[in-house]
This record gives structure tokens, sequence and C-alpha cells, in this order.
């Protein structure tokens, strides 16, 4: 049991800290409206990857590359909406009308539909989570759900921080809020490039 513990905290953290949509989107997020407003969508895994779970474990086992080129070129999408949404924001100059325009059952929605359209989730069930669930499984039910106990309360943990420390630039003015939000919003755009790039051309 204490392996599936050490397994799921550490491949929780690792992937935690790693640059990628959902760190971006959280960003501009807690840049904008605050921690407070922000902070639930640190759970958005908690909701995203139930079905991811399901569709690698039950149904593919591993993604196939035209589903992993599907997945990249659908958040690249979204990515990009999200960058020029957060783009908009920035007409407004002031922090308490930026706070207004979202509240945290949104914000919680829109990070879930990040995770949902990244293809990280879906390979890391694939590669790493869905093989050490099955062979802990064998085990007993135990080892299982400290596996998944382990990995999204760390998970959602050092979501939780980061999102608090993200949201202490708004000490920093208006003008060091607007610069913060506009560099969130070019590395959504820029990773949004990216999928779409990997997804019509590199089929990673």
């Amino acid at each position: 049991m204490c392996d599936s513990i050490l397994l799921g905290a550490g491949f929780a953290f690792a992937a935690s800290v790693q640059p990628g949509p959902l760190l971006a989107f959280l960003l501009a997020r807690a840049v904008a409206d605050g921690w407070r407003r922000t902070l639930p969508a640190a759970f958005a895994p908690l909701l995203s990857d139930g079905p991811i779970a399901l569709f690698v474990i039950f149904l593919l086992g591993r993604l196939s590359l035209p589903a992993q080129r599907s997945l990249r070129v659908s958040g690249g999408l979204f990515l990009l909406y999200l960058a020029w949404a957060a783009l908009r924001k920035l007409r407004n100059s002031a922090a308490a009308a930026l706070a207004n325009n979202s509240n945290g059952s949104r914000t919680l929605l829109q990070a879930a539909m990040v995770n949902l359209l990244n293809p990280n989730p879906y390979l890391g069930w694939a590669l790493v989570m869905g093989p050490a669930a099955i062979r802990a499984w064998r085990n007993g039910p135990a080892p299982a759900v400290m596996l998944i106990v382990a990995f999204y309360g760390t998970m959602a943990v050092m979501l939780a921080g980061f999102i608090v420390l993200a949201a202490s630039a708004r000490q920093l003015g208006p003008r060091g809020q607007r610069a913060l939000a506009l560099a969130a919003a070019l590395i959504l755009a820029i990773l949004g490039v990216y999928q779409l790039i990997a997804g019509f051309y590199l089929g990673v």
C-alpha cells in the first residue's frame, strides 16, 4: 500500500509542476479573478479525469495515433479560444471589473474542459496510472483506492498552492496584473498553436 501512495503522490507532483495548458489557464484566472474565485479549479482533474480513466482503462488501454491527433487539435482550438478571451479582458483595466467576469463554478468547468482536451491526462492514465491501478487492484481494493487518493490529493494541493501564489500578483497593481495576464494569454496561445501543429503535422 505504501508503494501505491508513493507512486500516486510522486506522479501527481511531477505532473502538477510541469508547464502546460492547465497551469497556464490557472495563472490567467488567478491573476484576473483572485485566488478565492480560482481555487475551485484546483479540483478540475477530479472532474475531468473520471471519464478519462474509464475511457483509457476499459475502452482503449492506450490512445491510438488518430485519437491523439484529434485530441490535440481540439485542445489547441480551445486553448486559442481561452487566449482570445483573456486578451479581451485586457481591454478593461479595472481589476474589480475583471473579478466580476468570472465565478468559481464557471472557472472550475473551464479548467476541467482544458484538462479534458489535454492529451497528457490520457497518456498519463494509459502509460502510468492505468497499469498501476490495475496492478494495485490485484492486491485488493485498498491499494488501488490509496493510489487514486494519493494522486488526486497531491494534485489538488499542488494546484491550490500554485493558484494562491499566482494570485499574489494582484498586489502588483493594474499594470503588473495586465502584464501577467498578457503573458498568460500568450502562453495559452503558444500552447494552442503547438497542439494544433502537433495534431496536424507531428502526430504526437
